[in-house]
């Protein structure tokens, strides 16, 4: 089995984003009693959304979130609108992934991050609908065994690394049986740790493992795609357990969905090729 390289389809991605998505979406009146001065938000009359600092594409481009590039960021403008806020009533705070999912008060009205909805998290934080579900993605350099993994056994043989508390470390140790990973607090300090030759593999959503295959790593491959975890239900937006919020949001996300946003926002930014081999077993 080869590498696959996936230069091309990002530079499409950073091709697209100056002028994608300029999108005037009309705004929608919900059966919710919801305005844009509800005092169910943190700051009434401003929507408060957290996110990774930094981030990376091409969930959000030019480590900006407040440019609206890129396909969460794109996401939440779109959501703006549809709730009544305009494009400058939207504040970016910044956290940590594991900050994110962390029960307790949050600092924001929702947070999207790539966080995937599982019923762990589900027991102390409160989530959206799913509005995507990325597949899972192998990358490695050159030269490593997993180049030419054909089965779960040969990669369990790899060095891994992963970011504590993410669906990516609970896949290698529920469905591959690899519990013996290093583990890192940010994405980024697994690519350091892949170039320095500390560890052998990762694991990733596929979105992100294009960006880190054509910009971050770019001497890294992504190797295989890997099944669905059953216990990983896809992203959703994040919330404070049990805010009120959810559910006009929620409807909002909805009708998106329903007309064909999301869709849209996937089409332009999380291309993907389709000929990448699987390891399924």
């Amino acid at each position: 089995m080869t590498g696959y390289r996936i230069d091309a389809t990002m530079r499409r991605v950073v091709a697209l984003a100056a002028g994608a998505l300029a999108a005037t979406l009309p705004m929608t009146a919900f059966a919710q009693d919801f305005s844009i001065t509800d005092d169910r938000l943190v700051t009434p009359g401003v929507l408060t959304v957290g996110t990774g600092d930094p981030v990376y594409p091409p969930w959000m481009l030019n480590n900006d979130p407040a440019g609206g590039e890129g396909f969460e960021n794109g996401l939440v403008y779109a959501l703006a609108e549809e709730l009544g806020f305009a494009a400058d009533q939207v504040v970016w705070i910044g956290q940590t992934f594991d900050q994110a999912i962390a029960p307790g008060s949050k600092p924001y009205d929702f947070s999207i991050q790539q966080i995937s909805v599982t019923e762990a998290r589900s027991q102390v934080v409160s989530f959206s609908q799913v509005y995507f579900q990325p597949d899972k993605a192998v990358i490695a350099l050159p030269g490593t065994a997993a180049e030419t993994a054909t089965s779960f056994a040969d990669l369990q043989g790899l060095r891994w690394g992963a970011v504590i508390g993410t669906t990516d470390n609970d896949y290698l140790v529920n469905i591959l049986g690899v519990d013996d990973a290093a583990i890192y607090n940010e994405q980024v300090d697994v690519f350091q740790a892949l170039q320095a030759g500390q560890i052998d593999a990762t694991l990733a959503a596929l979105p992100t493992a294009l960006f880190m295959t054509a910009v971050q790593v770019p001497e890294a491959n992504i190797v295989a795609l890997l099944p669905a975890d059953e216990n990983d239900n896809g992203h959703g937006l994040l919330f404070e357990f049990g805010n009120p919020l959810v559910e006009p949001v929620d409807a909002a996300l909805g009708a998106l969905i329903e007309r064909g946003v999301v869709d849209d926002l996937i089409a332009t930014y999380l291309v993907a090729d389709p000929d990448l081999p699987i390891i399924s077993e």
